[in-house]
């Protein structure tokens, strides 16, 4: 059986710890049934998501649901957008600040 672990107790999300499908279980945790294989390293639903809620990795918001996100699913692109704007991939990766920007 594939082993996924939740980082943060506010996480509505597990990262497989390898290739899964069928039940999953949860380090320090319980057991949820995948409604679809997932591969090693994403992320899986451990409860349904409202489209339009965020998705909780690591304790904070990650990104957003595009549609509805039921507990066993892939949690991926095609059901999660991110919160971050187009500009995101120019942000100072040690400030986070534009360097589109001047702040002075």
């Amino acid at each position: 059986m594939t082993s996924a672990f939740r980082i943060h107790p506010d996480d509505n999300v597990a990262t497989l710890l390898g290739d899964g499908e069928g039940a999953v279980t949860i380090v320090a945790g319980n057991e949820i049934e995948l409604r679809e294989p997932v591969a090693l390293g994403h992320k899986v639903a451990l409860a349904d998501i409202a489209a339009g809620a965020p998705v909780v990795k690591f304790g904070i918001p990650i990104g957003l649901a595009s549609v509805a996100i039921r507990a066993g699913d892939w949690v991926h692109l095609h059901n999660c957008t991110s919160r971050f704007d187009e500009r995101s991939g120019s942000f100072d990766l040690e400030t986070g600040a534009a360097k589109d920007m001047s702040y002075d």
